[in-house]
């Protein structure tokens, strides 16, 4: 291997070892779950650094009587920065409140897991949404 491919080789390691830490994309935006019946705006809120989410949008068949009460309402809750691209807060989902874990894994996917009494876990991806 050349000098310049061993270098470049510890450049793409040096940035695989760093992680999701070592980018900071901001999670502001409009956020589609991946099932594509909902969408949420996704602001940081509370001191600046607490992330904030609310249900903007249903359809798809989730437009429906049971849902639309939701809308408009706080999906996460001020939830605090714990490393970077990660927060962890109240969860509200539908009805049901559980404490949650908040991912940025990518510039244009989140990963909320949320847990009712550390039992009854569920894992939603979100995926950037541009009109």
């Amino acid at each position: 291997m050349s000098r310049h491919g061993a270098l470049r080789s510890g450049i793409v390691l040096a940035g695989l070892l760093a992680g999701p830490a070592a980018w900071a994309a901001s999670p502001v935006g409009i956020w589609e779950i991946e099932m594509g019946d909902s969408r949420y705006r996704v602001e940081m809120c509370g001191d600046g650094t607490q992330l904030c989410g609310t249900l903007i949008w249903l359809g798809n068949g989730a437009d429906n009587a049971e849902n639309l009460p939701y809308l408009n309402t706080l999906l996460i809750d001020h939830a605090g920065p714990v490393t970077p691209n990660e927060w962890q807060g109240d969860l509200h989902l539908f009805g049901q409140t559980a404490g949650g874990t908040i991912t940025q894994v990518g510039d244009d996917e989140i990963v909320i897991e949320g847990c009712v009494a550390l039992v009854i876990c569920k894992t939603y991806r979100l995926f950037r949404y541009g009109e």
